[in-house]
């Protein structure tokens, strides 16, 4: 799919970057890449303390090397954070997550001179601007603009997408007790709040993505609500992105403790995704959830 939309648009590594920063292929929003199967996005987490995988990609070589299997095994979008989000983390200073992010978006435009999509994982406008200068297309916050308005004023003037997540709180605190009466409405409106303060910054609708925010300041059974409805978040229009890849809530449910070993679970919810009308996935296991998301696809194709 990226190959046809590159022989439309041009390649090479900074033929994407369209008026500096909007990526050729993204300049009518996020859509533009939504018009065949599903999207799957690579998690990178460049950081010491992820809940799966911190410490493994941190140095530049091990992190191009994770780029370069994704890219064998079917990534579409490369997500690359320098800030772990786990539940009692904490904040990451911008200076160091751009320290941590800045050198592979380069290395994988410059050295693997690949177009693949890349997003930003991150809060902070400040991070989103130098991650957009190294060579990224889209912008992902896990805050939904929340924690720094000037990520949406960002997302408006460059042009690039931004998928605006559901969370309560911070990452250090926000499994501490939540609550919710109603989670999927209630997931719902707060993201409502959230497109309307990136329409108002200027951000076209064409270029917003949502996300429910799987494991984030949800109880097991608010993760399993949401996960059961997720037709509801498909039919506001705006295009969805799943992020349930090795987390907690299913390890209960599967009687395991150690995330690596949720591969066959994150799959199982990618194929339900899929058939619920989800469009994109954030996934670690990029192989195992390319095959789960393309069977479940030729099955929907179907109906």
């Amino acid at each position: 799919m990226i190959k046809q939309l590159n022989r439309r648009t041009g390649s090479g590594s900074h033929a994407i970057l369209g008026d500096r920063h909007a990526s050729s292929r993204l300049a009518c929003g996020i859509h533009a890449i939504l018009d065949d199967k599903p999207l799957i996005m690579g998690i990178l987490n460049v950081t010491p303390d992820s809940f799966s995988d911190g410490g493994k990609f941190s140095g530049l070589n091990e992190a191009i090397q994770q780029v370069e299997l994704m890219l064998s095994e079917g990534v579409d979008i490369i997500d690359i954070g320098g800030e772990s989000t786990r539940p009692g983390s904490d904040s990451v200073a911008a200076g160091e997550q751009i320290r941590r992010v800045v050198p592979v978006i380069e290395a994988i435009r410059q050295q693997l001179n690949s177009d693949v999509l890349i997003s930003i994982d991150t809060t902070l406008s400040e991070v989103a601007k130098a991650a957009l200068d190294a060579g990224a297309d889209i912008i992902n916050d896990v805050s939904g603009g929340r924690e720094d308005a000037a990520i949406l004023t960002l997302a408006a003037q460059t042009g690039v997408p931004i998928i605006l997540m559901h969370s309560q709180g911070m990452p250090k605190t926000m499994q501490d007790n939540p609550h919710y009466e109603d989670v999927v409405q209630e997931v719902l409106d707060v993201l409502n709040e959230s497109i309307k303060a990136a329409l108002k910054a200027g951000v076209k609708k064409e270029a917003i993505a949502i996300d429910p925010g799987i494991g984030f300041a949800k109880r097991k059974q608010d993760n399993i609500d949401l996960l059961a409805h997720l037709d509801k978040l498909v039919s506001t229009g705006f295009p969805v992105l799943l992020g349930t890849s090795r987390k907690r809530f299913m390890g209960t449910i599967c009687d395991v403790t150690e995330p690596s070993e949720l591969v066959t679970a994150t799959a199982v919810t990618t194929a339900l995704g899929v058939m619920a009308g989800v469009q994109m996935f954030r996934v670690h296991d990029v192989k195992e959830n390319r095959q789960a998301a393309d069977v479940a696809w030729a099955i929907k194709q179907s109906r």
